[in-house]
């Protein structure tokens, strides 16, 4: 399973020298023909916003690209306009070596803010990773393992999809560890699919699929400068294009979303420093929105996460959050439980099992539910423990 399970599409990951301990640091998805399809992409609402976010969204303004070029170790941000230069330098390097046009090709970096790119390594890499270009699966395998950064394992998924009747696949890969808040895309993820499908429809669809999935992500409460989620539809399946309003549109949306939280899902367990992975499931709320709202305010709070960290179920930091978070309830009428066991009922203390849920606290998964008694507005962020790893991790530049 890899970025290249869809059809019509080959992949290159390889060490060109940005990192200085020789590990892979550059990486391609492509088409095999090297010629534009349908592409989409959903960028970092920071407004910090690094060179190749800004080169990549200028590329997609007619909805289509060849091929994506990502390097790892440096995150070409708060570089100005010399960083623009670079960025674009890699689009026209890579094009000339796949014989496509600059504006084609998509870029992304990850790594050091306010370091200027080390474009040596890379203007001689680059001809180095086109000739690597495969479809096979270990091809995928090393363009995943390209793009990561503290990341200890590559992340890759895939999902069925019938398009026209005719079978389908969407694949993607994605890194992200740190730096991951609900704001939109929140690391880097290149998606693929052999179905046909219009730039609009591919632009809805990927829309959609980060919402209440890599939206809906959070390790430590920061946006990054780089954020991109790019898809590709090549079109191998031989299906008639799929359109915003066809048929076959649910059935990517779904697709594309499967891929997405499995995705999302991997990075929060290989979050830096996580011990614990958490959910919580906020119902009953007057709107989505309202739910949405308050499950990102006990999901990123330090408080909450460093009482799942030392296993402590303070219900009443939950609360506090949920009661901070700009949602609309009355707190005397809202229920909280850690998994199946409700700690919290009518915003006061609930006569529960104490040994029950020490061994709930002790998993390594936990369910926090917040029911509001307010409507049927449901929303879930995914979200991690706050430890003494992350902040070993991150107390100098890294």
């Amino acid at each position: 399973m890899s970025v290249t399970t869809a059809a019509g599409f080959e992949a290159a990951g390889i060490a060109c020298g940005i990192k200085p301990d020789g590990v892979p640091d550059l990486a391609l998805v492509a088409t095999g023909d090297h010629a534009p399809v349908a592409a989409a992409g959903v960028f970092t609402t920071n407004l910090a916003t690094a060179a190749p976010v800004q080169i990549s969204r200028e590329h997609l303004e007619d909805g289509q690209a060849a091929a994506v070029i990502l390097s790892s170790g440096n995150a070409n941000a708060a570089t100005g306009e010399p960083g623009r230069r670079d960025a674009r330098r890699m689009c026209g390097l890579t094009a000339h070596e796949l014989g496509c046009a600059p504006e084609d090709v998509l870029v992304c970096s990850t790594g050091l803010i306010g370091v200027p790119l080390p474009m040596d390594p890379i203007e001689a890499g680059i001809p180095k990773l086109v000739g690597s270009l495969g479809a096979e699966p270990a091809a995928g395998e090393a363009a995943a393992d390209a793009i990561l950064t503290t990341d200890t394992v590559r992340k890759v998924s895939r999902a069925d999809l019938s398009a026209g009747g005719r079978a389908a696949v969407v694949s993607g890969m994605a890194k992200g560890a740190a730096m991951l808040s609900p704001a939109m895309a929140t690391m880097l993820a290149v998606l693929t699919t052999d179905a046909a499908v219009t730039p609009a429809a591919l632009e809805r669809a990927l829309g959609s699929a980060v919402v209440d999935t890599f939206n809906a992500l959070v390790v430590d409460g920061c946006t990054s400068t780089n954020d991109t989620v790019v898809v590709l539809a090549g079109g191998a399946a031989g299906n008639e294009p799929i359109t915003a309003s066809g048929p076959d549109f649910t059935a990517l949306e779904a697709s594309m979303t499967q891929v997405c939280a499995d995705l999302a899902g991997q990075m929060a367990a290989d979050a830096e420093g996580a011990t614990k992975r958490a959910r919580v499931v906020v119902r009953g709320a007057r709107s989505v929105d309202d739910a949405r709202r308050a499950a990102r305010g006990v999901a990123t709070s330090q408080l909450v996460q460093c009482s799942l960290n030392g296993g402590d179920p303070y219900w009443g930091r939950v609360l506090s959050e949920l009661g901070a978070s700009g949602a609309v309830f009355d707190p005397e009428r809202t229920a909280i439980a850690y998994d199946d066991i409700t700690v919290c009922h009518d915003g006061i203390a609930a006569v529960h099992d104490a040994a029950a849920l020490e061994r709930v606290m002790g998993r390594s998964e936990i369910q926090i539910t917040c029911d509001l008694h307010e409507g049927t507005g449901e929303a879930t962020v995914v979200f991690t423990d706050l430890s003494h790893a992350y902040i070993d991790e991150n107390r100098t530049t890294s």
